[in-house]
């Protein structure tokens, strides 16, 4: 269940340093609820479906390809690319376009975001809607890219190693953030496209074959691995498990009445019970160490948004709050 297809009204181009300019659109109601969806990845870029999630009679609908993504230039650039240059980023495109407060849309890699930027702008967020959980810990990387997911998927796993030698084996990402960094363009292709492979082979319960030709795009397959691994192999320019401590946690709370803590931004979190790239479990950590959250296990879900159970829910949850 999503809205049909609509066109933005308005695009531009936003010049975030020296280096980055970011791809922005609007498109929905010129005077309606905001909210800005962000992309997955790091690195994955926006589309025209990111769109259909929100009534285009309520919401005017931010999207915005995040530094080195999408239409974003430089493209695949590692340089200047930090998950607090994102929050600053967003910061930025609000009041380029005169936004007080949004709702903030973000799943995989954009629930990361999402709760980077409400932990450090409570005050700018109307709610959260966030989907497949990732806080970066060493748990989740490891299971996705070393071993968790490869027992599972280990026909896919095999081509995902095929470009690491025997004796690189024992650190994935290291390896091939290598790779990716290299100055020979095939060696940082090879590698690019046999990442960027895996994480499309095992993002839905049915593999899903326009999926895997988004993996061959050369353009786009270099983009999402390089930034993914340069945040990977740094681990989310974050302290471990940062995103589930109560300090963070906490700004996204007001006090109100004799310090009963009252629920500040309201926060809906969708997440398929068989995710094998962002397992349940981080979700699972954040509804428990923010109860006020309303936690739904999909049961017939993976990973991606786009698989319908989860699609359904997350325009849903979109619907609750395009009136706030």
């Amino acid at each position: 269940m999503s809205y049909p297809p609509i066109q933005p009204y308005e695009t531009g181009m936003l010049k975030v340093s020296d280096l980055h300019t970011l791809y922005w659109e609007v498109s929905g109601k010129k005077d309606g609820n905001p909210v800005i969806f962000l992309h997955g990845g790091p690195g994955g870029g926006t589309s025209e479906k990111d769109r259909q999630y929100f009534d285009p009679e309520a919401y005017k609908i931010v999207l915005v390809d995040q530094r080195g993504a999408g239409k974003s230039t430089p493209s695949a650039s590692i340089e200047e690319n930090t998950t607090w240059d994102l929050v600053s980023d967003i910061e930025k495109l609000r009041e380029h376009l005169k936004i007080d407060k949004w709702v903030v849309f973000g799943g995989s890699w954009g629930s990361t975001l999402s709760l980077a930027y409400a932990q450090t702008h409570p005050e700018r967020v109307k709610a959260l809607i966030l989907r497949g959980i990732f806080t970066l810990r060493k748990s989740e990387l490891k299971f996705f890219y070393q071993d968790g997911t490869s027992h599972i998927f280990p026909d896919a796993w095999d081509e995902y190693l095929a470009p690491i030698p025997l004796e690189e084996r024992d650190d994935l990402m290291t390896a091939y953030h290598k790779r990716l960094t290299s100055e020979d363009e095939q060696i940082r292709t090879e590698a690019a496209k046999a990442w960027s492979k895996w994480e499309m082979a095992t993002s839905k319960l049915r593999v899903d074959p326009s999926d895997i030709a988004r993996a061959a795009q050369d353009d786009w397959a270099l983009a999402f691995a390089r930034i993914e691994s340069h945040y990977f192999v740094n681990e989310g320019f974050m302290r471990e498990g940062q995103l589930l401590e109560k300090q963070g946690i906490d700004k996204m709370y007001f006090v109100l009445f004799e310090s009963v803590p009252v629920r500040h931004i309201p926060t809906v979190i969708i997440q398929g019970r068989y995710d094998v790239v962002c397992p349940a479990r981080s979700a699972y950590d954040l509804k428990k160490v923010f109860p006020e959250a309303e936690l739904t296990m999909v049961p017939d879900a993976g990973h991606s948004a786009r698989e319908i159970p989860t699609s359904k829910l997350l325009t849903e949850a979109a619907d609750r709050f395009r009136n706030l």
